[in-house]
């Protein structure tokens, strides 16, 4: 088995670091780090002898890139693009075998300087199947990363993503914005606050993309947020807060991946 990524950026950089930790035959195609290590070129044309790719581009790049590989590769090749919103890739069709896909791993920081060997340990795999079935040879390299894989539709990936990805995005961001005219909050901010507005050191070139593609999903998340809000103060607050504890604890009782 040969594996391509196309990309090397944070995501696309960890797939590659990890899968050479694991030993497997993995090459990089990549326009700012080819040649400049071993296994990583310039010449997508390289990919053509590959079983399984991962197209790791920016989400604006990323419908580019999934046609311009198709020269290269045979109908049996797998494609796997890791954009963090689903329905925009699954409306085309190519000439390989496309199957989405979106790890749920991340930091804020970008860049292959940032990407590290066991990113995904631990971590949910989303796979958006156009047939509901995931090729063999891309739920083994995912399991072999560390990551737990999730079947679920574009659409359903795209709203839940709202929810839990990119709501709280754009909410880190307005958080900050709201107390930075504010130099003694500034001043007094610590951990809480720190912890509360992480999201927004993320890429600013990722947040664009969420925000242009899924607009319509946050917007309804947002709203959604508004309403509980709302809910929570006229209820009896002491009651709804430790529900909230409970059910949180729950969610997180066997840990979480950094995202």
């Amino acid at each position: 088995m040969k594996i391509g990524i196309l990309g090397l950026g944070l995501i696309g950089g960890s797939i590659f670091k990890s899968l050479q930790a694991l030993n497997y035959d993995v090459i990089g195609i990549s326009s700012s780090q080819g040649e400049k290590y071993d296994y990583i070129y310039s010449d997508r044309s390289k990919l053509s002898s590959c079983n399984l790719v991962f197209v790791c581009s920016p989400m604006n790049k990323v419908l580019g890139d999934l046609r311009d590989i198709e020269p290269y590769l045979s109908e049996d090749t797998v494609v796997s693009d890791v954009s963090s919103l689903k329905e925009f890739v699954s409306n085309e069709k190519y000439k390989y075998n496309f199957v989405p896909s979106h790890p749920m791993a991340g930091t804020e920081f970008s860049g292959f300087e940032n990407s590290f060997e066991g990113l995904f340990k631990g971590a949910k795999w989303v796979v958006t199947p156009i047939d509901g079935v995931v090729p063999d040879i891309l739920g083994k390299v995912i399991t072999d990363l560390g990551a737990k894989i999730v079947v679920t539709t574009p659409k359903e990936h795209d709203e839940a993503a709202a929810l839990i990805s990119h709501m709280p995005l754009v909410l880190s961001q307005a958080l900050f914005m709201t107390a930075d005219d504010n130099e003694l909050a500034k001043k007094l901010a610590s951990s809480g606050f720190r912890d509360m507005t992480r999201l927004a050191l993320s890429s600013e070139e990722m947040a664009c993309d969420m925000v242009k593609i899924n607009h319509e999903n946050i917007q309804k998340a947002l709203l959604k947020l508004y309403s509980n809000i709302g809910c929570l103060i006229k209820e009896n607050y002491p009651d709804s807060i430790h529900k909230i504890k409970e059910s949180r604890d729950a969610m997180y009782k066997d840990g979480i991946n950094i995202y």
